[in-house]
């Protein structure tokens, strides 16, 4: 019996992801770098959430979020590097369809929340530096559990009609992806019918999400510079400057793969080699969770002091 049986509605039973095409024969080696970096995401996000989770003077607006940031980054990266690194490793490529649309519904939502955490600490910045005698009263726990809870929804209700625009859709028996993972417009491809619809939505959703969300970052950070340059003192100009470039930094590592993906994804498909568009697809899932950690680990320093007296209690007690 086959294992890629043909529903009544025309769904395939299963999806077979291929990995990266025309590098077949690479696979083996590619997984090794992708697979150092995933454990250095595990590591370093791991560690941020231990050290700001023991830690009760690092309880504040600035460094939750950044929790609630690596918590993001965990989830996005343990989505997909499993399930590739079986692609690369092992050619276990097989996965039901009810868990590739689990596995793309995961994918977008958490990026889809992952920018709401970065307009958030955008946010968080601009009342810090702004607003500094109202700092606590605006970002108290409540407000900032409040915002969390307003980015998980926006991110799910965004990202779950992708669900039932893939499941309207015939797809005639085709059930082999060029990728590693699953994602909203390598599902639709698969389709044997107009997927317009399809096309439309993720644009808007990708405008009304990331490019909103960049947008209102780029307008705080005007707000947030001119403050910063009126500043009398040039230590605290030092120091305001330093704790948003750390912000910036991370914006710059997610905002600049994920554009470019989606841009040649859907513009650049005849010009760009099919090979690349998987890779950009598996940077933007893995570069941000490597390299977060790393920014706020060297730039912030309560960050770093606290890191350094973890490993020197550590090494003591060994």
């Amino acid at each position: 019996m086959s294992a890629f049986n043909i529903s009544e509605n025309s769904l395939p039973a299963t999806v077979f992801l291929t990995g990266i095409p025309g590098l077949e024969a690479s696979h083996i080696w590619i997984a090794i770098p992708f697979c150092a970096m995933y454990l250095v995401a595990l590591a370093g996000n791991a560690v941020l959430i231990l050290i700001i989770g023991i830690d009760n003077t690092l309880h504040e607006p600035m460094y939750l979020f950044l929790c609630l940031l690596s918590l993001t980054d965990l989830a996005l990266s343990s989505t997909t590097m499993p399930k590739t690194l079986a692609i690369l490793w092992f050619q276990a490529g097989e996965i039901s369809f009810d868990g590739c649309l689990a596995q793309m519904f995961c994918v977008h939502s958490i990026y889809a929340m992952e920018s709401s955490v970065l307009l958030a600490m955008a946010f968080d910045r601009y009342v810090a530096i702004c607003k500094p005698l109202r700092y606590t009263t605006i970002l108290n726990h409540s407000v900032i559990g409040r915002i969390s809870l307003v980015g998980i929804f926006r991110s799910v209700a965004i990202v779950s009609p992708f669900i039932f625009l893939l499941k309207r859709l015939p797809y005639c028996g085709h059930h082999v992806m060029a990728h590693t993972y699953c994602e909203h417009m390598g599902i639709a491809r698969l389709a044997c019918a107009s997927i317009t619809i399809n096309v439309v939505y993720g644009l808007t959703v990708a405008l009304l999400a990331m490019g909103l969300d960049s947008i209102l970052i780029a307008i705080s950070y005007v707000f947030i510079l001119r403050a910063v340059f009126c500043l009398p003192s040039r230590d605290a100009r030092r120091k305001a400057l330093s704790t948003c470039g750390s912000h910036l930094g991370v914006i710059l590592v997610f905002y600049i793969p994920a554009f470019f993906s989606f841009l040649t994804h859907r513009f650049g498909r005849q010009r760009v080699p099919k090979h690349v568009h998987i890779f950009l697809a598996n940077l933007y899932v893995l570069v941000p969770p490597v390299l977060n950690p790393i920014i706020y680990g060297a730039r912030t320093k309560e960050i770093k002091s606290r890191l350094l007296r973890l490993l020197h209690l550590r090494k003591g007690s060994v």
